[in-house]
């Protein structure tokens, strides 16, 4: 299976040669059948030394998308029999092509095992009643996420996207304490308790944990308490992961909130500058783009496999919760990356200075009509409900955004509610071709 019990408290070198072990059956099982990487790799035999893997190329969700619109459904980056698969997902294609992903029973225990870790970590124990409420048709976040919950030991509702009223009467019907979702769900669900039951405030709801993911935002310490302070439970960071790769690989626990990574023992990862490719040592301090390689993958295995995620690392050491892997944060995408003036903004940063503004809902967009260089920020804003009609609030926006970021912005600030609030995925950089 090679699946180690316990993975998560395990010290690098003691996980080393298990990883060793990991890589030399995988890399044999891709050089043999998958033609992806014989092509990329041009006869290049793989390393037996994963510490040798930037002696490979980088592949990339380019070239995945070639490989599936020449070899559909599954590209030839599927390295078993196509009957070897029993599980289909999608993703969702808000950066481009939607891709198939194919699992084998395996490939779906290892999953569901390895997000069960992270979810546990975040405060999910069995006797609680978690909602959860992603997208199940097709998509990763729903069926495969669901399975993460349940392998808590948790009693999981499968509630899916929609039906927001009947949701919020589930939750009292039934007693749930926490919930599975996006960080910008809450807030619809605010709304509809504001216009349907307002005899109900959030907090009267019940829930204690919420288990966040699927967008970025929750590194904001505005957003967390205001989590807090409106819901009255404990937002934690619970469902970080690249969808070609893992559904749920990373979270973090009670004690800290950066990201701990869960997955050693059958991922690998690396860290590269984003611009040249460059391997980068993944140490404390050190920020780059993340690339990943499987240790344990029938269907589509992948090999030094650009996330594009940019991320921090913070920590190497164990945590107090005595979790062993690295510890991060995702500073953004690359393709989400706005250069401005030579400056590297995400909206990551945008958000964290926005939040800070009562009279501002949260909600922005960034529309960039154009192709880079861009000689400022184009940010839509919209006030909170009851924030008077200001000019002064995009000015002063403006100035914190010049102040804490460096960068010069244009602020457009509307009324309340100018933008829909998803109940999935929110896009907040949106590139309009011109």
């Amino acid at each position: 299976m090679s699946l180690v019990q316990d993975a998560e408290f395990i010290d690098a070198p003691t996980l080393l040669a298990h990883q060793q072990a990991a890589w030399a059956a995988q890399a044999s099982h891709v050089a043999a059948h998958s033609p992806f990487y014989q092509a990329l790799w041009q006869g290049m035999t793989p390393p037996s030394d994963l510490r040798e893997l930037p002696a490979l190329p980088l592949s990339d969700k380019a070239q995945l998308r070639v490989s599936q619109a020449a070899f559909p459904p599954f590209g030839d980056y599927l390295a078993a029999p196509r009957e070897t698969a029993v599980r289909l997902h999608r993703t969702s294609g808000t950066t481009g092509q939607a891709m198939n992903l194919a699992l084998s029973s395996r490939d779906c225990t290892i999953t569901e095992t390895v997000g069960g870790r992270c979810h546990r970590a975040a405060g999910l124990q069995p006797g609680m009643t978690v909602v959860h409420c992603l997208n199940y048709q097709m998509w990763m976040g729903g069926l495969t996420d669901h399975m993460t919950l349940q392998a808590t030991g948790a009693l999981v509702v499968p509630f899916g996207v929609g039906s927001s009223e009947l949701l919020i009467r589930t939750i009292r019907e039934v007693g749930i304490d926490a919930i599975s979702c996006t960080p910008s769900y809450p807030a619809v669900l605010e709304r509809v308790l504001a216009e349907s039951f307002p005899e109900l405030s959030p907090r009267d709801l019940g829930l204690k944990l919420g288990l966040f993911g699927g967008e970025p935002g929750l590194d904001d310490p505005a957003l967390r308490d205001r989590l807090r302070t409106v819901w009255g439970m404990e937002p934690r960071n619970a469902n970080y992961g690249v969808s070609d790769v893992f559904s749920n690989f990373a979270a973090q626990c009670e004690h800290d909130t950066h990201l701990h990574f869960m997955a050693a023992d059958v991922l690998w990862p690396e860290l590269i500058d984003p611009e040249t490719g460059t391997p980068l040592t993944l140490e404390a301090g050190r920020e780059g783009e993340l690339v990943l390689t499987h240790l344990a993958r029938d269907c589509q295995p992948l090999v030094r496999f650009r996330t594009g995620d940019i991320i921090a690392v913070d920590h190497t050491a164990p945590c107090t919760c005595g979790r062993s892997g690295f510890r991060f944060r995702v500073v953004g995408r690359s393709d989400d990356m706005v250069v401005v003036r030579g400056l590297n903004l995400f909206p990551t940063m945008v958000a964290a200075i926005i939040n800070t503004d009562q009279r501002l809902s949260g909600n922005y967009r960034i529309f960039l009509d154009g192709p880079p260089p861009y000689d400022h920020l184009p940010l839509h804003v919209e006030r909170a409900d009851g924030s008077a009609d200001d000019p002064a609030i995009g000015r002063a926006l403006e100035a914190a955004i010049k102040r804490q970021l460096g960068a010069t912005a244009r602020v457009s600030v509307g009324p309340p509610r100018s933008f829909p609030v998803t109940e999935g995925k929110t896009r907040h950089v949106r590139r309009i071709d011109t």
